[in-house]
C-alpha cells in the first residue's frame, strides 16, 4: 500500500500542472534598431506531414517577405500561407524577437494549422506536430525575468487546406500578441 501511495504522490508531483515555469533568457545584449515583424525562410516541398520533415526541408529554404508578426487568421483553402508564394506544401523557418512589456509569469499558447515548434528565450514553448485544423496548442507557463526582447525561433508547416498561425500570451488573461511585439 505504501508503494502505491508513493507512486501516486510522485506522479502528482511530476505532473505538468505543478511544473515550475520555464525560465526565459532575455536577449543579451538587447537588440536595437529592429525592423517590425519576423524574418522568414520558405521551402516548398512536394509534401510535408511532420515537423521532422519540415526541419529537413529548411536546408533548402530561401528568404521570404518578413512576417508582420504572429497574427495570421485562418485562411480559405487556396489563399497564400503567411507571406509565402504558395497556399499548400509550405515550410517556414521563422526567426526574430518578441518583446514582453513587463516581467512576470506568463501563459503562452499558439494556434496553428498545421505543425509548429517554437522556442522563446532559449526554451521550447510549443511542439504541436502533425496535420490539424486551426486549433490551440498546449499552453506553456514561462517566467519573464525582465521586460525586453527575447529571441524567438520557430518551424511551421502547412500541408493542404486552410492555414493559420497565432501567438497568445498573458499574465492574467490570454491576449493576442500585437504585431508590434515582434522585431527582426
Amino acid at each position: 500500500m505504501k508503494l502505491i501511495y508513493t507512486a501516486i504522490t510522485m506522479a502528482y508531483i511530476a505532473s505538468p500542472l505543478w511544473a515550475a515555469p520555464l525560465e526565459l533568457m532575455p536577449a543579451d545584449p538587447q537588440p536595437t534598431g529592429l525592423s517590425e515583424g519576423l524574418a522568414v525562410r520558405y521551402a516548398y516541398p512536394p509534401d510535408v506531414k511532420t515537423l521532422a520533415q519540415a526541419e529537413a526541408f529548411l536546408a533548402d529554404a530561401e528568404p521570404g517577405e518578413p512576417l508582420a508578426g504572429l497574427d495570421y487568421r485562418d485562411t480559405a483553402d487556396g489563399d497564400m500561407t503567411l507571406t509565402s508564394t504558395s497556399a499548400h506544401h509550405v515550410v517556414a523557418g521563422i526567426s526574430g524577437f518578441v518583446r514582453f512589456e513587463t516581467a512576470g509569469t506568463y501563459v503562452i499558447d499558439f494556434l496553428s494549422n498545421d505543425g509548429l515548434k517554437a522556442s522563446i528565450g532559449g526554451q521550447e514553448v510549443v511542439v504541436f506536430d502533425g496535420r490539424h485544423p486551426c486549433e490551440e496548442s498546449e499552453a506553456a507557463e514561462v517566467n519573464v525575468p525582465q521586460a525586453g526582447w527575447y529571441r524567438l525561433e520557430a518551424i511551421y508547416f502547412q500541408r493542404t487546406g486552410s492555414a493559420c498561425l497565432h501567438m497568445r500570451a498573458g499574465q492574467d488573461e490570454m491576449q493576442w500578441m500585437e504585431n508590434t511585439a515582434f522585431g527582426h
